[in-house]
């Protein structure tokens, strides 16, 4: 069996989903690309057995690299290393420092991921939008929907696409970009093509600003690039958000929405996502879903997902018709 040593970081990661158990494994699958789950698939089958020692150990590993990136988040490497030696002692503490070297650098622009949006403002608006955008894609989504919502609305929309069409950044722009809005490099930036921004960058900032912001933003894009704006608005609100909603807008929702289609969408999805959808309709109607559900057997996945999109454009739709309310981070969802 072979050491800790020489386990590749492939077999470790299926280790640790094997130590993890099938429910939590299945979780983790949903933030992996197709690519990835292959992967990980083939190496746990290709694992016969994982000895208490092997499994404790990797558990150890993975959580001591947890506690790292916190800590590196909460006040950045000189304090993750210090509360780790205290923890951990010194040689273990630069041991997990140096496994997430390239990881734990501090990013591009961190010193302004610490300050207030109105001095992040000052600090870019002037700036060309490509330089706005690289800027924004760094920031934490809410500290961006900020920063976006207070620039002048005609540099919105092109922030907004430049952010959602950004892939890869080169690190001499990076540093470029850094020399002149900062004066000094806040990290030594990964000797790797960084990836940032891109529709899901985009979708969280959209998703914390106020409702007008993000009309105003959509409205303009739609007028350059429809197919980017379907593409966005299909991650902005994902079927699994319904239970941010308030019971009074759920039980709108429902009344649009057919019996089949509710119970191929509730398929596949987690019991929370079920409990509140069958708490906000009769114990009757719930009864006849379940039993539905029961009844149609299997279920490809596609047809699930095709339901679940039904049921967030209705949701979409009541929103844009003001009957629903969709809780973001602008403020606009406090009603009088």
């Amino acid at each position: 069996m072979p050491r800790a040593g020489e386990i590749s970081g492939k077999q470790k990661a299926a280790m640790l989903l094997i130590a993890l158990g099938p429910e939590r494994s299945a979780r983790i699958f949903k933030h992996l690309k197709e690519e990835e789950i292959e992967e990980l698939t083939l190496e746990i089958a290709n694992i016969r057995t994982v000895s208490p020692e092997q499994k404790q150990a990797i558990l150890e590993e993975f959580y001591n690299l947890c506690l790292a990136q916190e800590y590196i988040a909460e006040g950045g490497i000189d304090y993750a290393k210090e509360v780790l030696e205290k923890a951990l002692g010194p040689e273990k503490a630069r041991e997990v420092i140096e496994k997430l070297t390239v990881s734990l650098q501090v990013r591009p622009f961190d010193f302004i991921r610490k300050a207030d949006a109105s001095q992040i403002l000052n600090f870019i608006q002037n700036e060309h939008p490509q330089t706005i955008a690289l800027v924004i894609s760094y920031l934490k989504p809410q500290q961006a929907a900020q920063v976006l919502a207070s620039l002048p609305q005609e540099k919105q929309a092109e922030v907004a696409r430049r952010i959602a069409l950004m892939d890869r950044t080169s690190p001499d722009v990076i540093r470029e970009v850094e020399k002149v809005l900062e004066k000094k490099l806040s990290s030594v930036v990964m000797q790797d093509y960084t990836v940032v921004g891109g529709i899901q960058a985009i979708v969280d900032i959209l998703n914390a600003v106020d409702r007008g912001t993000e009309k105003r933003i959509l409205e303009a894009l739609e007028l350059e690039d429809v197919e980017l704006v379907e593409e966005i608005r299909k991650r902005m609100f994902v079927f699994e958000d319904i239970v941010k909603l308030d019971n009074r807008s759920i039980q709108r929702v429902l009344r649009e929405v057919e019996n089949n289609t509710l119970a191929i969408a509730l398929k596949g999805t987690t019991e929370e996502v079920r409990r509140v959808i069958f708490s906000n309709m009769s114990k009757r109607m719930a009864e006849m879903i379940q039993e539905d559900m029961e009844y149609m057997g299997p279920v490809r996945i596609r047809d699930v997902e095709e339901a679940q999109q039904k049921i967030v454009n209705i949701i979409r739709k009541l929103e844009d018709a003001g009957e629903i309310v969709i809780s973001r981070g602008g403020g606009d969802e406090i009603i009088v």
